[in-house]
């Protein structure tokens, strides 16, 4: 019996939705929680950290997949484990030991999750014909982006609105930063009264708006007027002061290696290849603004209420530089607690900003929103149960024994690496985007940058506006048309126009930082550009990973591409900021462009199939 078609957009958007949830889940969501929970930014990094793993091991469980029951069983018993790990965190949330109990399904979130990539990408291979792989490659990274934004704003909303529905009267504070203010604002607001007051429990300011001028502060008058305001926030108890821990052994071989290995060679490529850039040193900073606050009156003896504290609306060039999470109780609600307000020292001109405090029920909100997580990849598991088309590719292996397992496990990695081109094939995993890798590490170190040090000098809000919104549109319409492109003319037809798309438009970083522009117009134009070569030319090397997996074992095979593709933007990434420091930014674009001779030796070096990802000419009809 043949099986019923199925139109691709009924089930691609939806299952990269569910491929990306779980990862932006994981790897944001967390440390947003873990943060508004009180828990320190220390044991935040290391354990979340960690949860990383499963994605970098995943290909040596990807057999598996591929051994055991259908790639559509996988996805959809995976789903539901997801939906089971997500109502999981949710029913811990508000035990006293939470921390371990979410982060215990937050890593059965991460395996199940890596495991369920694996299951969707094979799927993907399986499901459709070499043209619609091509077709649909760039709808699927947009969706999989779709499901970060929606991860990372969406869900983080509607926390937020909990939160500020289930506590007192949430806190607003309007910041205006203008050349017009010039009082002195490195003081310490006194306070006087404050006596208990009748009706509900609020929180009170000393003010309402705060007015900061746009000149600088001198550095070391601000770090210990900083330190005086932490311990005086530590001493009566709003803040918990964090033990710093240090590992001797880690420093003593960190030393060693900058002595002796990263300093010299540092020293010869900054003397040899490093711009001669004369740096005026500035021993100003950000100026600053201070507010004070506390409890109408004293809350119940074991009651502990949390004020967390974020930006509302406005410019994101005004930061909240200490005060964003406070602890008040009926020891401490009547003293007032500080909060330090940062100018961009790069703002010079008329801005503004709202942050808003919320206290409500901080578990109540992030566990409803897990919840909901929870629902939906329940409501997913179902409907792909539905929705996923069931090709005749799809099948389990019969007559699994534990000897056969082993056998098949070890059978998936020699095939992978006998394929024809390997060698050249695995360069090519490793090398494509080694200009790109390093590029994205700097590129918002180089629109941040002050323009004496070579960067473009802009605020914190500039940046988020010209790389957060006009960079994605741009990725995301250059992987759109990248797979439509393909889908016409095949990858081979495609590889040298591609390559040649993301590579070329490095340039207009090259551009920048010779010019150093300050118009948004120009710098908008480049990043657009620059982006959109990159989504275009992403698609040649998605497409080529499936090529290169095509066959028996594609699931597995497609999985430990992925691994290359990973490792190709770890290694040169790590290294691109110290070499960035040596060179300069000038020399380091001039870098990254002579970089470029590597991914083009590695695409010549391939042999594709003319036919691989067009249309068919003659298919059967079905009815």
């Amino acid at each position: 019996m043949k099986e019923k078609k199925t139109s691709p957009w009924a089930w691609i958007p939806s299952l990269y939705l569910a491929e990306g949830l779980p990862y932006v889940a994981v790897m944001t969501i967390s440390v947003i929680m873990y943060k508004r929970m009180g828990i320190s930014n220390t044991d935040i990094a290391l354990y979340t950290s960690w949860l990383y793993l499963p994605w970098v091991i995943k290909p040596f469980w990807s057999p598996f997949v591929d051994l055991l029951k259908t790639k559509r069983w996988w996805i959809v018993t995976m789903q539901l484990l997801i939906g089971a790990g997500f109502a999981g965190i949710a029913f811990t949330i508000p035990l006293p030991f939470f921390f371990q109990a979410t982060l215990a399904f937050f890593w059965l979130l991460a395996f199940s999750s890596a495991t369920h990539d694996i299951a969707a990408d094979g799927f993907y291979m399986l499901g459709l014909d070499t043209n619609q792989q091509a077709m649909y490659v760039g709808i699927r990274s947009t969706f999989y982006r779709v499901a970060t934004i929606m991860g990372q704003g969406v869900l983080i909303i509607l926390a937020g609105f909990l939160e500020s529905t289930s506590g007192s009267e949430p806190v607003k504070i309007n910041i205006e930063a203008s050349p017009q203010y010039t009082q002195s604002t490195l003081f310490i607001p006194q306070i006087h009264n404050t006596s208990p007051q009748d009706g509900e429990i609020h929180f009170i300011t000393d003010r309402e708006i705060v007015q900061i001028g746009t000149h600088g502060v001198n550095k070391d008058s601000l770090q210990l007027f900083l330190d005086s305001i932490t311990v005086l926030n530590q001493e009566n108890g709003f803040v918990l002061k964090e033990a710093k821990k240090e590992n001797s052994k880690e420093k003593a071989s960190e030393r060693w290696w900058t002595s002796h290995v990263s300093a010299p060679l540092g020293n010869w490529i900054k003397n040899t290849f490093g711009e001669k850039r004369f740096v005026a040193e500035s021993d100003h900073t950000g100026n600053i603004g201070i507010v004070a606050i506390w409890l109408s009156k004293q809350p119940e003896q074991d009651k502990e209420m949390i004020l967390n504290t974020t930006m509302n609306r406005g410019d994101n060039s005004i930061s909240l530089l200490q005060g964003d999470r406070l602890s008040f109780n009926a020891t401490n609600w009547n003293k007032p607690a500080y909060m330090v307000f940062q100018i961009d020292p790069k703002l010079t001109e008329i801005s503004s900003a709202e942050y808003k405090g919320l206290s409500g029920n901080i578990p109540f909100a992030w566990s409803i929103t897990f919840f909901v997580l929870a629902g939906l990849f329940l409501f997913f598991s179902f409907y792909h149960r539905v929705a996923l088309p069931k090709p005749d590719s799809d099948k389990p292996h019969t007559h699994i024994t534990a000897a056969s397992i082993l056998g098949e496990f070890t059978e998936t990695f020699k095939s992978f690496f006998k394929k024809p081109q390997a060698a050249a094939a695995i360069f090519f995993m490793l090398t494509y985007r080694f200009s790109e890798a390093q590029l994205l590490k700097l590129i918002n170190p180089f629109l941040i940058d002050p323009r004496d040090v070579g960067g473009l000098g802009l605020t914190t809000g500039e940046v988020g506006f010209v790389y957060g919104t006009i960079g994605i549109i741009g990725l995301t319409l250059g992987g759109i048309i990248g797979g439509f492109a393909a889908a016409k003319g095949g990858l081979r037809r495609w590889l040298w126009p591609m390559t040649l798309s993301m590579l070329l438009t490095i340039a207009t970083f090259l551009y920048l930082s010779f010019s150093q522009t300050d118009s948004l117009i120009v710098i908008n134009i480049c990043v657009f550009i620059e982006q959109f070569g990159y989504g275009f030319g992403f698609t040649a090397y998605m497409l080529y990973l499936m090529y290169y997996s095509d066959g028996e074992q594609k699931t597995a095979h497609y999985a430990i591409c992925t691994g290359f593709m990973a490792l190709g933007m770890m290694l040169p990434g790590m290294f691109a900021g110290w070499l960035q420091e040596q060179l300069g930014y000038n020399h380091f674009f001039i870098w990254v462009m002579i970089c470029c001779i590597v991914p083009i030796i590695a695409v010549a070096l391939l042999k594709i199939d003319p036919n691989y990802g067009k249309a068919k000419k003659e298919e059967p009809i079905e009815k």
